[in-house]
């Protein structure tokens, strides 16, 4: 595990998604994420792009994969498996094929809702994974391709306050390129979907 400290505030635009998903990754650690208010803080995410083998769009802006394709800042939402809805945000200026999977948020808006849709599992797992999220904020095909920057959608995000310890390591739940350092956390938190190994 690699960790770096930032103390950088960043505010969540468009000028913020259209950048290198190499650097709106990390960035995303620390900020909040909302739908219908119900939400928390990013702690883990997971960057994929066009020339990855292990993300949709490297075969092409086609079927599922040409949200990822689209304007920065909007949704891409997918099931996993047949079985979980993924929550990812478009990055990189349109055409670019490049999204961050958000893998994970600490509760903070909405818990009994999210206690609610989670029925039977702790504080600590209400968010833990790209599926338990989707399932607890609610998120399904109907916001596949939702702009997460507009003031009236029913996605809110806002930007980090004050300084994230940012853990970096291999991408989990794939098959291929697994070894890329790709996956992003905040460091020590409990509501990882799974630890990072230590350095």
């Amino acid at each position: 595990m690699v960790t770096a400290v930032t103390e950088r505030a960043v505010a969540l635009g468009r000028d913020f998604f259209a950048r290198p998903v190499a650097e709106v990754a990390p960035d995303l650690i620390g900020c909040v994420l909302t739908v219908d208010g119900v939400g928390g803080v990013i702690v883990e995410t997971e960057r994929y792009q066009d020339d990855d083998p292990a993300s949709h769009s490297f075969r092409g802006s086609r079927g599922r994969a040409r949200v990822m394709f689209g304007p920065p800042g909007h949704l891409y939402v997918y099931r996993s498996y047949g079985l979980h809805w993924c929550a990812n945000l478009v990055c990189e200026p349109e055409g670019s094929g490049a999204a961050v999977l958000i893998r994970a948020i600490a509760p903070l808006h909405g818990i009994l809702t999210m206690r609610y849709r989670r029925r039977g599992v702790t504080d600590r797992l209400l968010c833990a994974g790209p599926g338990r999220l989707a399932e607890a904020l609610a998120i399904d095909r109907h916001l596949d391709g939702a702009d997460a920057l507009d003031p009236g959608g029913r996605v809110a995000l806002s930007g980090r306050i004050g300084p994230v310890e940012i853990a970096t390591g291999p991408r989990i739940g794939i098959s291929v390129a697994t070894e890329r350092p790709w996956r992003f956390g905040l460091a020590g938190s409990p509501y990882l979907s799974k630890p990072f190994r230590a350095a």
